[in-house]
């Protein structure tokens, strides 16, 4: 009979594609798991992985089994979860995904008074680019993750929690005296910098000023808005910043300036994203209400 020790090793080894590394994954000594797999191989009556001195391949056949495998695991894991569902709410352990443009400026606001509310939380934080943490959250790897919509989600539940613009930055001597608003029509597209491809928040930027793409002209592009904030303050152009991170940003600063974007909203949504048989839907609910009690406060702070 087929074991889940078994399934483990073999999703081990798919994402390893390498014996060693997968039997460190699992804390088993290599001959241990090897002689698992060729078990189950032989228990199967296929070859899952063709293997040599250099690398590790998967089969055809190898592809539909671990396709079912995973299945199987996600639906064993949800299984153990449903003892969670008679705890007290966010006692149980709890993995979360989160974007490098949200994290860095959502955390701070809201895991104090998370804290302090339940304080025997176990909470894990993954920070990763959008599509890995929804690949994460569709294989079983993390409970939940929080993305800034709209994103092809597949399938996936999404409670949106937060909704924001963008303001433009730029340096003060470089701003007009007295401006208040900005559409994306008075917008120097030249002198515009943007997140490098890849990162949501860009494309949200763009469809916020409802243009496909521009061109930058600067000869520097950055992974951070933290990055592209200083070179901004070193007058080499302007940016888009949502609002979430103009206390970090920019207030804290005197020599940037920050206008609110005049063009229809909100730009972005923020949502935490789960699958539809996570068993602890409502502790993603509680979190919700927390994080928007909080981020009102935030909003009611700078007087927007």
């Amino acid at each position: 009979m087929i074991s889940l020790k078994q399934l483990n090793y073999a999703l081990a080894v798919e994402q390893m594609l390498h014996f060693k590394k997968a039997a460190e994954l699992c804390n088993v000594s290599q001959s241990t798991l090897s002689t698992a797999i060729s078990e189950l191989e032989k228990q199967l009556g296929l070859i899952i992985f063709e293997r040599n001195n250099k690398k590790v391949l998967i089969t055809a056949e190898g592809l539909l089994f671990l396709h079912k495998a995973k299945n199987i695991k996600l639906e064993v894991d949800e299984l153990y979860q449903l003892s969670q569902m008679a705890k007290s709410p966010l006692t149980s352990p709890l993995s979360l995904g989160i974007i490098p443009t949200i994290g860095p400026y959502l955390l701070p606001k809201v895991l104090p008074q998370i804290r302090e509310a339940y304080p025997s939380l176990p909470l894990t934080i993954v920070e990763q680019q959008s599509h890995e943490l929804v690949n994460k959250v569709r294989s079983g790897d993390l409970d939940c993750a929080i993305l800034a919509l709209p994103y092809d989600l597949n399938g996936l539940l999404a409670f949106e929690f937060w909704q924001e613009d963008f303001y433009w930055v730029s340096h003060k001597d470089e701003c007009p005296k007295q401006l208040t608003e900005i559409t994306s029509e008075e917008l120097e597209l030249n002198k515009l910098m943007l997140l490098q491809d890849g990162h949501c928040l860009k494309d949200h930027a763009l469809a916020a000023c409802s243009l496909r793409n521009i061109k930058q002209q600067n000869e520097f592009s950055a992974t951070s808005l933290h990055t592209l904030v200083q070179m901004v303050a070193g007058k080499l152009g302007s940016t888009l910043v949502p609002e979430m991170a103009l206390d970090q940003l920019i207030y804290a600063s005197s020599e940037l300036s920050a206008i609110h974007l005049n063009e229809p909203g909100p730009h972005r949504r923020l949502a935490f994203i789960t699958r539809p048989n996570f068993v602890r839907v409502k502790d993603i609910e509680l979190l919700c209400q927390h994080f928007k009690k909080q981020l009102s406060n935030y909003r009611q702070s700078l007087h927007l």
